[in-house]
């Protein structure tokens, strides 16, 4: 059974290490959370950033990191190394946790940290048929 737990190295919490992830990091974002990457061949470490203005209550901000650090702790073992730092946005503060959890899942295929989503339905995808034969190269005898 693969370990899902949450150890203090699966953390980014120095706001050194937020600023350079910031700063160096590639970002992708949807209305309701934005995430920095930081692939720097360490483990997989998450920082989550949920402000007063995304939700001023304290209940609010919580449960958005518990959710979002819940799905990163399941997540973990097949992210590639780096560092992951979420940014909630306003939205998040109305958002159900499947939404959150869809849209952190969204975010980490869009950053290229996920594989792309199995295509449903029975028909081959378009790039996977057999390539048709090469044309013929020998010389057709000319018509008399």
């Amino acid at each position: 059974m693969i370990d899902a737990g949450f150890p203090r190295q699966a953390r980014v919490r120095a706001r050194a290490d937020f600023d350079l992830i910031f700063q160096g990091g590639r970002r992708v974002a949807l209305p309701m959370l934005a995430l920095h990457w930081l692939a720097d061949g360490q483990a997989p470490r998450l920082g989550l950033a949920v402000s007063r203005k995304v939700d001023r209550r304290a209940v609010g901000r919580n449960r958005i990191k518990r959710i979002l650090r819940d799905e990163f702790r399941q997540r973990r073992a097949a992210l590639p190394a780096g560092a992951y730092v979420l940014v909630a946005r306003p939205p998040a503060a109305t958002a159900s946790s499947m939404q959150l959890r869809e849209a952190m899942a969204s975010l980490l295929r869009r950053a290229g940290a996920l594989p792309p989503p199995a295509a449903d339905g029975t028909m081959p995808a378009a790039n996977s048929r057999p390539a048709s034969p090469p044309p013929s190269t020998t010389p057709r005898p000319s018509g008399e």
